[in-house]
């Protein structure tokens, strides 16, 4: 092992200069150099060439000098691309000669070029200069890649894997406080740094790339112009490398981790670091200190002041002691990061895991936070009465302003952003431990404000971690930390902060949590540390860190790696991303527009218009980031956005859109598909873009085959947005607006079981009801005329969720066909498995239509019909004159209509309208038991209505109850609509994957809402 306390040679000026001329014919000018243990010389020749002499430590074996004049030929030989020493050969043409020192020993020669450059002692630490520097090292060391001497096999004081033997130094320390941090960096290093160490990959490296080995350009100072003294180089690990450079790159710099990290940056663009490999880099860096100021201290004990050694001492001591300060875990974070590795290992698996299985997790509240009425608490006004009582540590007057403004605004849960800039953290606690003399000011979890005593869940299942109470001003109070094993993610921590110290008594390290399962209370500011009452939510990706040490606020210099270490936890708590971020138009914008470019006979829902800007499944997300559940718009029949009928529409309209004049597979495949969900004999089918659009051809067909124009219709009817269907619709014609029914067209009474006298026996309502129909019929007989139709939805939905009388349409389409009609089955709002037991809802009634006009759900919102019909009545109707429709039936539509009867069949939605409806209805008839207000509850499948009266007896409309109804189911978050001649028939007609859960929702919303409306007295 090499001495490095072995005395340094001791030759003058004189011998020098003799040296130079008699073995390298090199007459030249000699100044002394610097050097820890050999003795240097700058020679400057006559013509003007600079060289520097070494005369080698006389300690040095000479396997060690042949060693790098070894290294310095392969380098000239392969080309470093980066500026290095050149060798010059003795004149008796050997690189090496010898000298005899005063006591006789012997030492080795050399003479190399020398470089220009400033020392980079003397330049300002840029991060361009830094990554250049560790640019320079990786190029040097993939250079030296494959080249091995056996000369590089030696070990010595300042080869970073000695650096235990640092421990045998200490007592040479004078400060005890010095000795004990040396000794913890020692402890550390021998338990958990050296034992992976022969694991690294390892090679020949230059292994002292200290602040006057490296050359900067006079002219650029941010240009690395070479690397000098090879002295130190070894056989070592590659890190070793970045370590040593580090440690004195980042000496006395505001900012030492993020400095090291833009030098280990730049070695890793140009030769790849391993994961493990910067894992160590923290500890090895400290580890190249101590070895500096142990052999310092002990070169003192020996030989007094040495100016090589104490020129990095003092602040090498500082950065010693800030290092010291530092979690380690986050400053490999920051290196990791730097290199373009996870923060943590596994970090954006955990975060790719959370967002993909986001619909799964447990609600974190009683109520879903989604669901709930929403606003960001103004931490991020620094000027704000609320920041500013917070950060004067007056929470009871933060609290109460906060309290008012829900009051007011109708807010029940108000969010603290990831990543804001905060005032209120004016503890010292939160001064930055890696970025000198700066704040950490950036709120690094999510933050629930809501009472104290509030509940909270866990989300997943979890096993308790650590339980405690934080006692600094300002701080987190009782602090819970839980962590999570999910299969397929790698394990992570949540972190729950400002919580009530009940949790002390009620959790223990250990226990393991079902998901959805009680964590605790939200704290009063007497046990929160200090703070309005609220829930501080945080996620670590390192599972390995203790709840104190999670970072809950962060420096913006590195918002980036805590963004990976501590991602935002808003998907896990289930808070939409629009919360916190608003596009577009604000709603008095978008109103004001509509009254200005659009018809103003097209209204808007509510008194308080909601502005949605996302859909998902049966949700409705507003530019607020409030969920609504969706139990109203039944367009989007498999659920908003359906990922399959996206990726449908989105695939064939990358590939082609056109009309139905050409040839494509589409329109038959789809053709062939719809009509095998019909009853035999409905076999050819023509395709539009509304519902409208179908039963106006539906119209067409009947009236050109029949040769007659008069129409039936039951009343309060609605079947189109043309002229000729508002003729068809009494819902339209008879109200504002509305004309009248026209002389064509012949109205029969609706077949409402729940209004039917009541001496009619129930099995007599069929043909009681289809009387009316007969009467009609009889009506135009009279004037010698017949109807070309009867047109009706299979189940009546404007007029109040009406459910035929089993029987009705047999006996009424018999009573049609006999006067030469057609029978029109208006689908567009219940077909497609809405009913449940059946793909139409006209099959429930076992009969068969002569023509079934299809919309609404069919492309789950993208604009396509259909109307599907016999062949006898398709050849009829072809009679010369063409019908065309230019999108109808076009590629694009026709992929969205496959994929929603492709995931109606294969998710069993039928099954689920059917199982969950019945459930809905269960649930609904349990509210009509305990409220007088409920008069009927009707439904099949997911098609429902609660028909709301004043009076069982007398079933007196309640339209105002249901009124409020409505308004107060959707103030809770939850779309019903109103219909049926009075508007007191709630409706309910949600998305085909509508679950129990669901279904719970809704129900605990209406119960909540009824009990709300009757205390108000309605």
């Amino acid at each position: 092992m090499t001495d490095v306390t072995y005395p340094a040679p001791q030759f003058s000026l004189d011998q020098a200069k003799a040296l130079a001329a008699s073995h390298f014919g090199v007459a030249a000018r000699a100044s002394s150099l610097d050097s820890e243990r050999d003795q240097n010389f700058k020679l400057t020749a006559a013509e003007g060439s600079l060289w520097i002499l070494k005369i080698v430590n006389a300690s040095e074996p000479a396997s060690e000098s042949e060693f790098q004049v070894a290294l310095l030929d392969h380098l000239a030989r392969t080309g470093a691309d980066v500026a290095v020493p050149r060798l010059r050969l003795t004149q008796d043409g050997t690189a090496l000669a010898h000298a005899t020192g005063v006591a006789g020993e012997q030492h080795a020669l050399r003479l190399v070029s020398w470089l220009p450059g400033m020392p980079l002692a003397e330049a300002a630490r840029t991060p361009e200069l830094l990554g250049n520097l560790g640019a320079a090292l990786g190029r040097l060391d993939r250079a030296l890649q494959g080249f091995i001497h056996p000369g590089a096999l030696r070990s010595f004081d300042w080869d970073i894997r000695q650096a235990g033997a640092a421990r045998g130094r200490l007592r040479h320390v004078d400060d005890a406080e010095d000795r004990a941090l040396l000794g913890r960096f020692l402890d550390r290093f021998d338990a958990e740094v050296a034992p992976r160490l022969a694991s690294l990959r390892a090679q020949v490296i230059h292994n002292d790339a200290n602040d006057w080995n490296v050359l900067v350009d006079d002219n650029d100072h941010n240009r690395i112009a070479g690397i000098i003294d090879f002295g130190d180089a070894l056989y070592s690990p590659v890190i070793a490398e970045v370590a040593v450079a580090c440690a004195y790159s980042i000496l006395d710099v505001e900012d030492p981790i993020g400095a090291a990290a833009q030098l280990t940056a730049g070695f890793h663009a140009e030769y790849p670091l391993r994961e493990e490999e910067i894992d160590l880099l923290f500890d090895l860096i400290v580890m190249r200190l101590v070895i500096s100021v142990s052999l310092s201290a002990q070169r003192k004990a020996q030989v007094g002041d040495n100016p090589y050694l104490a020129i990095s001492e003092a602040p090498a001591w500082r950065l010693l002691r800030r290092l010291d300060a530092m979690n380690r875990r986050f400053a490999t974070a920051i290196l990791r990061h730097a290199c373009g590795f996870d923060a943590a290992p596994g970090a954006k698996a955990i975060t790719d895991w959370i967002k993909a299985n986001k619909k799964s997790f447990a609600p974190v509240l009683d109520r879903h936070p989604a669901t709930l009425a929403k606003a960001l608490v103004p931490y991020g006004d620094p000027a704000h009465p609320m920041t500013v009582t917070s950060a004067g540590r007056e929470p009871d007057k933060a609290t109460a302003w906060w309290d008012a403004y829900c009051a007011e605004n109708g807010i029940a849960l108000g969010i603290g952003p990831w990543g804001e800039a905060r005032t209120v953290y004016t503890s010292d606690i939160f001064w930055s431990r890696f970025v000198e003399g700066a704040r950490r000011v950036h709120h690094l979890g999510l933050d629930l404000f809501m009472p104290a005593g509030t509940r909270v869940y866990t989300p997943l299942a979890a096993t308790v971690k650590s339980v405690e109470i934080e006692e600094d001003p300002l701080g987190y109070g009782c602090l819970i930390a839980l962590e999570h094993s999910p299969e397929g993610c790698p394990p992570f921590v949540t972190l729950w902060g400002h919580m009530a110290h009940e949790a002390m008594a009620s959790l223990m390290p250990g226990q393991e949590l079902e998901a959805g399962a009680l964590v605790g209370e939200m704290g009063a500011p007497a046990e929160n540390g200090g703070w309005a009452p609220h829930l501080h939510f945080q996620i670590s990706t390192d599972p390995d860190l203790a709840a104190r040490d999670i970072l809950g606020v962060g420096e913006a210099r590195y918002l980036d790696v805590w963004a990976e270490l501590f991602p935002d936890a808003a998907t896990l708590a289930g808070i939409p991303p629009e919360t916190f971020h608003r596009d577009g138009r604000t709603r008095p914008e978008i109103v004001a527009a509509r009254k200005t470019l659009l018809l103003p006979n097209l209204s808007i829902s509510y008194s308080e218009p909601i502005k949605f800007v996302r859909g998902e499944g049966v949700w409705l997300i507003d530019d607020r980031g409030r969920a609504y559940l969706d139990c109203f718009n039944n367009v989007c029949h498999l659920g908003h956005a359906h990922p399959d009928v996206v990726e449908a529409i989105a695939t064939q309209a990358a590939k082609l859109n056109t009309n139905t004049r050409y040839l494509h597979d589409a329109i038959v495949t789809y053709a062939e598909r719809l009509t095998a969900t019909l009853p035999e004999g409905l076999s050819v089918a023509s395709f539009a873009c509304s519902g409208s659009e179908a039963n106006s051809l539906a119209l067409r067909m009947s009236r050109t085959i029949t040769g007659r124009n008069d129409a039936l219709v039951l009343d309060w009817a609605y079947h189109g947005t043309t002229q000729e269907l508002i003729d068809l619709s009494p819902y339209k014609y008879k109200r504002k607006g509305g004309k009248g029914r026209p002389a064509h067209v012949f109205e029969a009474t609706i077949p409402d079981s729940y209004h039917a006298p009541a001496d009619w026996p129930v099995e007599e309502h069929a043909s009681r009801f289809a009387q009316s129909i007969a009467e009609q019929i009889e009506a135009m007989r009279k004037e010698g005329r017949a109807p070309a139709f009867f047109i009706a939805e299979s189940i009546p939905s404007v007029a109040g969720q009406v459910f035929l009388p089993e029987g009705y349409l047999k006996e009424l389409y018999a009573m049609v066909r006999a006067a030469g009609g057609f029978c029109i089955a208006d689908e567009v709002q219940v077909g497609f498995g809405r009913v449940g037991s059946h793909w139409w809802a006209f099959e429930t009634q076992g009969v068969t239509p002569d023509i079934v006009t299809m919309g609404k759900p069919i492309g789950n919102g993208h604009p396509m019909s259909a109307l599907v019909t016999t062949r006898d009545i398709a050849d009829r109707f072809d009679n010369g004159m063409e019908y065309f429709n230019t999108f109808g039936g076009n590629p694009v539509s026709c992929a969205a209509g496959l994929a929603v009867l492709d995931v109606i069949e294969r998710d069993r939605l039928r099954d689920n309208a059917a199982d969950v409806g019945a459930y809905l209805v269960e649930r609904f008839k349990d509210m009509q038991r305990r409220y007088e207000v409920i008069g009927d509850v009707r439904g099949m499948g997911l098609f429902l209505g609660i028909e709301l009266v004043t009076d069982r007896r007398t079933k007196e409309p309640a339209t105002a109850f249901a009124r409020k109804v409505n308004d107060g189911a959707r103030a809770r978050g939850v779309l019903i609509g109103t219909e049926g001649p009075h508007d007191n028939v709630l409706k309910m007609r949600p998305p085909m994957i509508f679950s129990r859960r669901d279904a719970d929702h809704l129900v605990g919303v209406l119960e909540e809402t009824f009990a709300a409306v009757l205390a108000e007295g309605a």
